[in-house]
């Protein structure tokens, strides 16, 4: 595994989407920032993190034989290393917020950005970004955002929560590899924030209206139970979850 470490940089995905332009990169090269500039989220929405006090960092997976149509397959597995590395820090009450923010409570701690490299539908490698609030306390206007510094009442070693994340996403990757999905897929569907519960959600015309999460399709859309028992598809971006 190589490491590049970095002052500061606009995006660390950015910055390792470059560099492999320019040379030939091992698997599971890791790219992380003291400092990240413009640090971004899902759908272009930006990430903001104190310096020094978070971590930043991208990782470059190469794939096999990959099909587009499985993508969401990396949403479960990011996921499901950041649930897994937190819960042995003893992180309480988290849950996954569909597609992959990680939530202790109602407060988001992470979030994960992954960019796919395609050739004839088959994803070639994936650079995937982690935004993960470790030590920072001041979250500004971001009333939904905590850290695991704010929970725990303790500062965290950040070189020590990196290198347990990057072997939960090896062992996880492992598992995908192995052909063990469908215990993924059902660990993930349990893990999601609001599951079962009755939750008011706006849909892409501004229109509120309540359901069930139900789960999620082979595609990774969220699966929403409406009035009358009708499950509706729905992808990201098309509506929001409110409570």
């Amino acid at each position: 595994m190589e490491r590049i470490k970095l002052d500061a940089t606009d995006s660390t995905n950015t910055y390792l989407k470059k560099l492999m332009h320019s040379e030939k990169l091992e698997d599971f090269t890791i790219v992380t920032a003291n400092q990240q500039l413009n640090g971004r989220g899902q759908m272009g929405t930006q990430w903001e993190s104190e310096a020094g006090k978070n971590l930043t960092f991208s990782v470059l997976k190469y794939f096999k034989n990959y099909q587009i149509q499985e993508q969401f397959l990396l949403n479960i597995i990011t996921s499901l290393a950041v649930y897994n590395t937190l819960k042995n820090l003893f992180i309480p009450n988290l849950s996954v917020k569909w597609p992959n923010d990680i939530l202790s409570g109602n407060f988001k701690i992470c979030g994960i950005l992954i960019e796919n490299n395609l050739k004839n539908n088959i994803i070639q490698s994936s650079i995937i970004g982690f935004g993960l609030n470790v030590n920072q306390l001041e979250f500004g206007n971001l009333k939904k955002a905590s850290s695991l510094k704010k929970i725990k009442g303790k500062t965290f070693n950040l070189d020590e929560v990196l290198t347990s994340l990057v072997l939960n996403l090896k062992i996880l990757f492992n598992d995908f590899d192995s052909g063990k999905v469908p215990a993924m897929r059902k660990q993930y569907e349990k893990l999601l924030f609001r599951m079962d519960k009755p939750s008011t959600f706006k849909d892409r015309d501004s229109k509120l209206f309540t359901g069930y999460i139900r789960g999620i399709s082979k595609g990774g859309n969220l699966v929403v139970e409406l009035e009358d028992s009708i499950l509706k598809e729905y992808a990201f971006k098309e509506l929001e979850l409110l409570h």
